[in-house]
């Protein structure tokens, strides 16, 4: 039946071009030589009488594209009256065109597609809610994996902090209002809670030995635990001062742990402890730390940013990315992300904008005419993959919004979006080849797999 589906929208594709050359415009697109045509088919049964088409027409060469613009959408329906007969199938070649289905050439954001999230009643592939926005990204997407919701739990207030454990084929992450951490089993999908009480910790991740480093809110400290159970206390003071609340760590290779503090957990007792200072900077100034691997020595390596949150290294390590969410609390903070030059694994230098975290999305006005609008939420915890690109949770706009967004490293041009139901707080790689994608969403454990690796250990 798939044979037959396929070569009926060839013909459909095949007759709506033959329509096309009375405009002028497209005459120019087809004579400027093989156009490439993707498309896909909404209904459930090839034998309806009506079968809607979308076809999306990406222009092969500059001057088609100056003909009909980036991108020519026809939405249509036809009649079936066409053979049927097979002429072959490749599922592959099938599989990796189907990844590109309702592709445009502009981050235009659409709404999540309703389903049943609970898994007995699966979403047609492909996964409708991986949005491809520039062709680089079509290559990560995979035509035939869904978006999972491996857990929720009413119990369970805002999810964080996810790490992978590679030798134990675990998920671990944090429940920071509730005070624990959680942790998911690769063999069954069995979760429980791993750690409590937690110290109100946020970020999670593992060193290279395996061992476990969080941060924590309500103690306002970054600690280790070791094979033996004990807890080693890494960093908890910074200038004779207390830390805000440290937020999010990452590993380098030479040992060292870099982590933020943007004050979070002191900004409320929900999260940790409410400092009474009354400020939005509760003990010190936000700022950005390293924790040397051999001689435990604590640098601060920049202030210059208003409330770091999550972060990572690019693959080489030679760049550090770290997502701002002061726009919490001051009103000039940008929504982006930012990146550093990092200087003989130690220091920063060059620090500036990487991504704006801001998306033209279509609105419906009170008329019912649909209107383009900006809207920006804000970046949380973020990871980088073995090509570089930055996969960002993203949250506090909406639907369409709220989920992943992915940037490519040159420009941080937004390239794709993973849209979910609940706002994303943060992700990371994980499984026995890095090639799943976790992401910790409120009240729930999403994960994804994708055609790309995670550039680090977790």
């Amino acid at each position: 039946m798939r044979g037959k589906a396929i070569c009926c929208c060839v013909a459909i594709v095949i007759a709506v071009a033959n329509r096309l050359p009375t405009n002028e415009n497209a005459r120019a697109f087809f004579e400027a030589g093989p156009a490439r045509i993707i498309f896909y088919s909404e209904v459930h049964d090839i034998q309806d009488s009506i079968l809607p088409i979308r076809v999306l027409f990406l222009a092969p060469t500059a001057r088609a594209a100056h003909a009909l613009g980036d991108s020519f959408i026809m939405n249509t329906t036809h009649t079936p009256k066409v053979s049927t007969k097979s002429h072959g199938f490749n599922r592959r070649a099938f599989l990796a065109t189907a990844t590109l289905a309702g592709m445009g050439c502009t981050a235009i954001a659409k709404q999540g597609t309703p389903r049943d999230w609970s898994g007995k009643n699966p979403t047609r592939y492909p996964e409708p809610d991986v949005l491809v926005l520039d062709p680089a990204f079509a290559k990560y997407k995979i035509g035939n994996t869904p978006i999972q919701r491996l857990y929720t739990s009413p119990k369970m207030l805002w999810a964080e902090g996810p790490a992978w454990n590679g030798a134990g084929r675990y998920l671990l992450w944090s429940d920071i209002p509730n005070n624990h951490q959680l942790r998911w089993l690769e063999e069954d999908g069995h979760v429980s809670i791993f750690r409590k009480p937690s110290g109100n910790s946020n970020g999670n991740t593992f060193d290279y030995q395996g061992r476990q480093i969080s941060c924590e809110h309500g103690n306002r400290r970054v600690v280790r635990y070791e094979y033996n159970g004990k807890i080693t206390v890494l960093a908890d003071k910074f200038g004779g001062k207390q830390f805000n609340a440290p937020n999010d760590a990452v590993v380098h290779p030479d040992g060292g742990i870099w982590f933020t503090d943007p004050g979070y957990g002191s900004l409320m007792n929900y999260e940790g402890n409410k400092a009474k200072t009354g400020s939005v900077q509760p003990i010190q100034k936000e700022a950005v730390y390293r924790i040397d691997g051999q001689t435990g020595k604590l640098t601060q390596v920049t202030d210059e940013i208003f409330k770091p949150n999550g972060l990572c290294f690019s693959p080489d390590y030679k760049k550090l990315y770290v997502a701002d969410t002061g726009s919490s609390h001051y009103l000039a903070a940008p929504k982006n992300i930012k990146v550093w030059d990092v200087i003989n694994s130690v220091t920063l230098k060059n620090g500036k904008e990487f991504a704006s975290m801001k998306l033209e999305m279509e609105e419906q006005d009170s008329n019912g005419a649909i209107k383009k609008v900006v809207k920006a939420g804000m970046a949380d915890g973020i990871r980088c993959d073995e090509d570089g690109n930055i996969w960002s949770s993203a949250g506090w706009v909406g639907a369409g919004y709220d989920g992943v967004h992915i940037f490519e490293p040159k420009e941080g041009k937004r390239i794709g979006q993973i849209l979910l139901p609940e706002i994303c707080s943060n992700v990371c790689f994980g499984g026995p080849k890095r090639n799943r994608l976790f992401m910790t969403a409120s009240q729930s454990l999403f994960a994804v797999y994708v055609e790309t690796k995670g550039a680090h250990i977790t």
